[in-house]
């Protein structure tokens, strides 16, 4: 696995030695109910869901299904904890970081067990959902420390008036996570919106609820004060609407599709237009140049295509337009498909694997669609392109080459275990096939010009460009899309500020010095 330790959230627990990690398929499932106002609760209409073990395809839980009413329940709690008057308002700051870190410790002391839950339900390699785990901890403990630090301004004024700004909460905050990363965004919503002064109404995605369901758990253990966290697992046309429309819904914060973020931004129009944060899909490219051969070959290509598949390619800014230099393409491919046919694609709680299944049949039948389309547009299908014929939802890593702009699989995002293979000569020539996308959410760039590499990360429209490295993510570093890959930031202090309001307060007195 020493691909995956330079790459993604596993390189996280480099510090942390694994020999006193405790991971278990046994893990009880113990949490599968709504909470609403500091309550685990079924849902008004009695309904549920199944979710599914996507190793195995079989039952690993049924949960109580949310919908629009008891979104509307979980609202007027957030809403009611939100009033001027109730004790999440009139806390101190300092108070409100006291919280978040104390649920940063608790979340760390109960990793080992979120990340088995997270195994099961998302199937991802154990490790790796134990670094997406101790990601979320680094997160939270990060936006604890900005609870007593949102300060406004004092504002030079005229007229003998004196002007200060307040930055306030939002207010009620509904977030929609995807299943991806589940508890990692979970956490990433509720962070800064907690740190903001905001209330929260989290629905996870009805494919990965479990996690969201024990984060609920640990928000009560703390001792939150009722209605500040709720967590409505359900599917999205009918709890995630049903957040989309209310009147009393503040802000949306949205991880997922493109096609489903423009449904939530006409949805904000169309009901209290909403402050929305929307990080959507990507088409990233990683352009590598000819210098690279020089030093660090076997390095970069390994880089290049971890990029391109990381957690089974199910990542928004995975790297899937591998761009080549015309002086290095043949070599690169060469060692591309070695490394692909390498790559241990299996059961998740082994420690050699690197690769899960899909998060579900249909997402694996979407994925075998695309691979068809790339053989049919006449793309060279260089290795791999099958599902494996085993219990659950797996396919072999997939490498096309000779792929031309107008395919399908060059356009549109697959999420899925795709790398695209493109050729270039010149620097101004990958520029313009880098950008001639609709998406916008990374970009990589490999070479030892400094000169090269600057140029080329200035010019790519991206919201974060890699030199030389990809995934390098902090809790401090914004991250956030151009064009159709979303908008504002997460993360940093872009991230908090998405979940609060700018107020001026303008004060007539009798004279004023300067």
């Amino acid at each position: 696995q020493s691909t995956w330790g330079q790459l993604g959230a596993i390189r996280l627990l480099e510090h942390l030695p694994l020999s006193t990690m405790v991971f278990s398929k046994d893990v009880e499932v113990k949490y599968t109910k709504l909470y609403i106002n500091n309550q685990f609760v079924d849902s008004v209409k009695s309904g549920t869901f199944e979710t599914l073990n996507p190793t195995t395809g079989k039952l690993l839980a049924t949960v109580q299904e949310a919908t629009s009413e008891d979104v509307d329940l979980a609202v007027r709690a957030a809403k009611a904890a939100f009033h001027r008057k109730a004790p999440w308002r009139t806390m101190d700051a300092s108070e409100r970081g006291r919280y978040l870190s104390k649920l940063a410790d608790l979340i760390e002391e109960n990793a080992d067990d979120i990340a088995s839950l997270e195994c099961l339900d998302n199937g991802k390699p154990v490790e790796s959902a134990r670094g997406d785990v101790q990601f979320a901890v680094n997160c939270m403990r990060f936006f604890a420390g900005y609870c007593d630090k949102l300060n406004g301004k004092n504002v030079p004024s005229e007229r003998n008036t004196v002007c200060i700004t307040r930055c306030e909460p939002v207010g009620v905050v509904g977030a929609i996570v995807p299943w991806n990363y589940p508890f990692h965004l979970a956490c990433l919503k509720l962070s800064p919106a907690l740190a903001a002064g905001c209330t929260i109404v989290i629905k996870p995605s009805e494919l990965t609820p479990l996690s969201a369901l024990y984060l609920a758990h640990l928000c009560h253990t703390i001792g939150f004060p009722p209605g500040v966290v709720n967590v409505v697992p359900g599917f999205g046309d009918k709890a995630g609407q049903a957040l989309v429309d209310h009147l009393d819904v503040n802000k949306l914060a949205f991880t997922g599709s493109t096609r489903v973020g423009r449904l939530i931004m006409k949805g904000s129009g169309e009901s209290n237009l909403k402050r929305v944060t929307l990080e959507l899909g990507g088409k990233s490219p990683c352009i590598v140049l000819n210098d690279v051969a020089d030093a660090d070959f076997d390095k970069t290509v390994a880089l290049v295509h971890e990029a391109s598949l990381i957690n089974s390619g199910q990542c928004c800014i995975a790297g899937t337009r591998t761009y080549v230099q015309s002086g290095i393409y043949d070599r690169f491919v060469a060692k591309v498909k070695e490394l692909a046919e390498k790559r241990v694609v299996g059961d998740p709680w082994d420690s050699t694997t690197v690769q899960g299944p899909q998060i579900s049949e249909f997402q694996l039948n979407k994925i075998m669609d695309y691979i068809k389309s790339g053989v049919d547009e006449g793309a060279t299908l260089l290795t791999g392109g099958k599902k494996i014929e085993r219990s659950g939802y797996f396919v072999e890593p997939t490498v096309f080459t000779d792929v031309k702009a107008n395919m399908k699989i060059a356009r549109e995002e697959i999420f899925g275990p795709v790398q695209c293979i493109m050729k270039f000569d010149t620097i101004d020539e990958v520029i313009d096939m880098a950008n001639d996308t609709t998406y916008g959410l990374g970009a990589g760039i490999f070479t030892h010009n400094l000169d090269h590499a600057i140029a080329i990360a200035q010019a790519v429209e991206a919201g974060t460009v890699y030199v030389n490295c990809y995934l390098e993510a902090s809790p401090n570093t914004p991250f956030g899309g151009y064009k159709m890959s979303g908008i504002g930031r997460e993360y940093g202090k872009y991230g908090i500020d998405a979940y609060l309001e700018k107020k001026t307060i303008v004060v007539k007195v009798a004279q004023t010095i300067s």
